[in-house]
């Protein structure tokens, strides 16, 4: 159950993410993809959590907001190296349409933050 809720939540975020990534490319060109790529996933993971903590995780169930925050954006940074990481192999080494790079890094992003905020950020107690 927390899995279906999170592909929501993760499917929303996907939207707001792909929306601004779109958006940035038009206005600063695909030559600017990496930091398109940035600003898009940093938006996104923000909304990722407040949605995350209304809709599937208890927020505050092992860490304090802050830090709950802070452990959420660091576990972010993994999942931003691992979709800049597929972006590049898929878009600057094979040569793939940049949006089908961007759905291939956006799919190992969610694998990646569903795994560290379930298994360790909100894991509750047994």
């Amino acid at each position: 159950m927390k899995l279906a809720r999170y592909l929501v939540v993760g499917g929303a975020s996907a939207a707001v993410d792909f929306a601004l990534f779109g958006a940035l490319l038009l206005m600063l060109g695909t030559s600017s993809w990496f930091v398109a790529a940035l600003l898009s996933f940093v938006v996104a993971t923000a909304f990722n959590y407040a949605l995350s903590v209304r809709m599937v995780f208890s927020a505050g169930v092992r860490f304090a907001m802050r830090h709950e925050i802070a452990l959420v954006f660091l576990a972010s940074l993994v999942g931003l190296a691992v979709n800049q990481c597929a972006l590049w192999l898929a878009y600057q080494v094979a040569g793939w349409n940049v949006l089908v790079a961007k759905c291939i890094g956006t799919a190992s992003a969610f694998v990646w933050n569903f795994s560290a905020r379930n298994s360790f950020i909100f894991r509750e107690s047994k």
